[in-house]
């Protein structure tokens, strides 16, 4: 992308008593350069601010230009927010994936819905995949110069046939060669294997494991872990049969394969190197591993080991309970089905509270046409097909993550006051951690009231 196509940096916040509140910068005004370059993106603010002596382009919320001169320590950070990270538009995706939950939405969503990204940029900054299919020499270059890493790279298969096959791009079939890439110039990446049943299971999955174990040597390993993560599908999907999903016959498999090699690498490595997501013990029906098991949890946020570490982050919290609340209420906490047998300990103690009740709503979701649904997907429709007409007491506990970020959106756009409002019931909105979980048990007040 050229220069030209740059647009300046809207400031969406001054933080205060940093250097910029004390220049003078406001909410509105926009940055066009630091030391007469152009900012594509959050990463060329971060790199060209370390230097101690800078000089910003600076537009005023009235379109007014301004020259602006800071010393500072190095690396001091100016206390800038933007609008948006990247200030040249997102790289988008090439490939045509299956499996893609952007092409497994509904019809007739607002436009953004459907954008598919697929850039580095996101990968680097808060630890998204991209598939490396997309990349200029201009890019390429890019990562190397500024030693943009670890990066996260959706692999999948290393087998070129099978990779191409599933990203329906005939440039998936370099995966290999851009690992080397990538060893040859001491850069990382975290790797994931979203697994297709009858696609890159089996045989191709072990033959991925392996490939990508090769990269997994010397003090900087290239690949430095692997999450094995089950096809997510739903009824929108634009072909029924080309992707299957996972049985809990299949998630037995899986299992038994990755743990195989698991013993394998712990011996060769010292590292489990090679990680199942939570999900599949939970489709399986088995006891997930201990919290020891996940070592320094490098792919929690792909869902290998969150679960484990929640229970481990509860049993912690719980010990401020108190023994009684007063008044009594009895509360009704809405989760996915997947994680029902999961959460039952987390059940037991809190209705060790005398005067305090917790029942469970383990649901699926039928807008997405699913019998296994992990929590983040329920959609307000799901919850009031399921619990209308019910007594569900005092009111509703809604985990945050079924919410579109900063909002009271499900992702079917029901609000938690519309549900609240069909219910007839108080809604507490419940944050991601333990703590929150207790908190909102024994304080929160409703977000949302009937």
């Amino acid at each position: 992308m050229s220069d030209s196509a740059i647009r300046p940096a809207r400031i969406s916040q001054v933080l205060p008593e940093s250097i910029a509140a004390e220049v003078g910068f406001e909410v509105g005004d926009s940055l066009v350069a630091i030391n007469g370059q152009p900012l594509r993106d959050l990463i060329d603010y971060q790199f060209l601010c370390a230097d101690e002596y800078i000089e910003l382009e600076v537009l005023d919320a009235e379109g007014k230009p301004h020259t602006v001169e800071i010393e500072k320590e190095c690396d001091e950070d100016l206390g800038l927010e933007f609008e948006s990270a990247f200030f040249d538009g997102l790289i988008q995706c090439n490939n045509r994936c299956p499996f893609c939950f952007i092409d497994q939405q509904p019809p007739g969503k607002r436009e953004s819905l459907y954008l598919k990204d697929d850039d580095y940029r996101l990968s680097f900054l808060y630890g998204s995949y991209l598939t490396l299919t997309n990349l200029s020499d201009r890019e390429w270059n890019r990562i190397e110069r500024m030693r943009l890493s670890p990066l996260y790279v959706s692999v999948h298969a290393t087998e070129p046939e099978i990779r191409t096959r599933l990203l329906k791009n005939p440039r998936a079939g370099k995966i290999l060669d851009q690992l080397q890439w990538f060893q040859e110039r001491g850069l990382q990446i975290h790797a994931q294997v979203v697994l297709c049943p009858g696609i890159n299971d089996g045989e191709h999955l072990a033959q991925t494991i392996r490939d990508l174990a090769r990269f997994h040597r010397g003090d900087i390993p290239t690949v430095a872990s692997v999450a094995i993560v089950p096809v997510g599908l739903t009824r929108f999907r634009p072909d029924l049969n080309e992707v299957i999903p996972v049985t809990t016959e299949k998630a037995r498999e899986i299992i038994d394969r990755v743990q195989a090699f698991q013993a394998q690498f712990q011996c060769e490595f010292g590292s489990t190197f090679v990680w199942l997501a939570d999900e599949w013990f939970l489709i399986a029906r088995r006891e997930l591993p201990p919290a020891e098991h996940y070592e320094s949890y490098p792919q929690i946020d792909n869902g290998v080991g969150s679960i484990r570490l929640f229970l481990t982050q509860f049993e912690g919290a719980a010990r401020s309970l108190p023994a009684q609340i007063s008044p009594p209420r009895r509360l009704t906490w809405v989760v996915g089905n997947t994680v029902e047998q999961a959460f039952q300990g987390i059940l037991e103690t809190l209705n060790r509270v005398n005067g305090l009740t917790v029942e469970m709503a383990a649901l699926h979701s039928e807008y997405w046409g699913q019998t296994m649904t992990v929590t983040g997907l329920l959609t307000g429709s799901d919850i009031v097909r399921a619990l209308k007409g019910k007594d569900l007491g005092d009111g509703l506990l809604v985990p945050t993550l079924m919410l579109k970020h900063g909002t009271t959106q499900f992702l079917d756009d029901m609000t938690l006051e519309q549900v609240s409002a069909i219910l007839h019931c108080p809604i507490y909105q419940v944050g991601g951690g333990p703590g929150d979980l207790i908190q909102t048990c024994l304080h929160a007040i409703p977000v949302a009231a009937s």
